[in-house]
């Protein structure tokens, strides 16, 4: 029984025969020197209107906060979602979450540090009571006083909202009756942009 020995680098020394018997094997591996090819980038050539845009507003002194959301919200044709904001604000009136009634609203006097402020604003045809925001303030001697924001909530100096902005909301209801189709919600918000300029 004859064992044939191949190795990837046949010595100089190696007779003829044996080298051209190795010559015509395909070496593993890649070639001294290769390199991987450059791949071409991806570029977007237009934007999806399921994008969520991320806003900047800043609110002048003396306008009423909520007021200019929804009208942001109405121009541009966008649900608007409020992540945080900071500033100062005055007299303000605030509904209790457990309570529906006039005898769960409170009115703040003086001036308020904003601590937090969240909620959305979608423009129709989005159905009622589907808006609203809710703020924490800075009661002072360590308290914090919050609550559902009714209108108007003044700005006492600029105030400096972070937000996000979305189209193509659907509005479903649950829970979901059987044998309801997934994707059979009611669209609230249309794609697009309703307003040319900007409202800040």
């Amino acid at each position: 029984m004859t064992i044939t020995e191949y190795t990837e680098n046949p010595s100089p020394t190696t007779s003829g025969s044996g080298s051209g018997s190795g010559s015509g094997r395909r070496q593993r591996g890649r070639p001294p020197g290769s390199k991987n090819k450059p791949k071409p980038p991806i570029i977007v050539t237009r934007e999806s209107p399921n994008t969520l845009k991320s806003h900047i507003l800043e609110i002048s002194p003396g306008s009423d906060i909520v007021e200019a959301i929804m009208s942001f919200a109405r121009r541009r044709g966008r649900g608007v979602c409020v992540l945080s904001a900071t500033g100062v604000v005055a007299d303000v009136i605030l509904r209790q979450p457990a309570t529906t009634t006039s005898a769960g609203v409170m009115t703040l006097r003086g001036r308020f540090d904003v601590l937090s402020l969240t909620g959305t604003a979608l423009p129709p045809p989005a159905p009622p009571g589907s808006s609203g925001l809710t703020v924490f303030l800075d009661g002072g001697q360590g308290h914090i006083v919050g609550g559902i924001v009714v209108s108007p909530l003044i700005a006492s100096g600029i105030v400096v909202v972070m937000a996000a902005s979305f189209a193509n909301a659907v509005f479903d209801r649950l829970p979901l009756e059987d044998g309801e189709e997934k994707d059979g919600g009611v669209p609230v918000i249309s794609g697009g942009d309703g307003g040319s300029g900007g409202d800040w």
